[in-house]
């Protein structure tokens, strides 16, 4: 038993990086449909609610910060994956493979336009 207290609470956000940023904002904003809650131009980023997590869509070089494609999936929750596919493939977004069933989940795999993973994710068995 740990006698020191508790020293991380949750998780802020996620940082994303772009070269582009208009053409992120438009992906993250229009294409995924999340609310976008900053929008600063000049300050080089903008951030997105997915409603647990904020998505802060930034141009790192422009910070001085290198820019390293995040290849590690954030997984979007949705309510339905096959749903949710079909109305991004009509917006334009391509998949990597077909629907993955890991007998718990639903996930579908795709990259936004700097080709940061991401994954559309629904659980549907309950955690043990």
């Amino acid at each position: 038993m740990s006698t020191t207290s508790e020293l991380v609470h949750g998780v802020d956000f996620v940082p994303i990086p772009t070269h582009d940023l208009e053409a992120a904002v438009g992906f993250y904003g229009t294409t995924l449909g999340l609310p976008c809650t900053v929008h600063m131009k000049e300050r080089n980023f903008a951030e997105f609610e997915t409603g647990n997590l904020t998505l802060n869509i930034m141009n790192a070089e422009r910070m001085g910060l290198p820019h390293e494609q995040s290849r590690n999936a954030i997984a979007l929750h949705v309510d339905d994956v096959a749903a949710a596919r079909a109305t991004l493939e009509q917006r334009g977004v391509i998949f990597q493979g077909d629907i993955f069933d890991t007998g718990v989940c639903h996930m579908a795999f795709f990259s936004d336009p700097d080709g940061n993973a991401l994954m559309l994710h629904h659980r549907y068995a309950p955690r043990r």
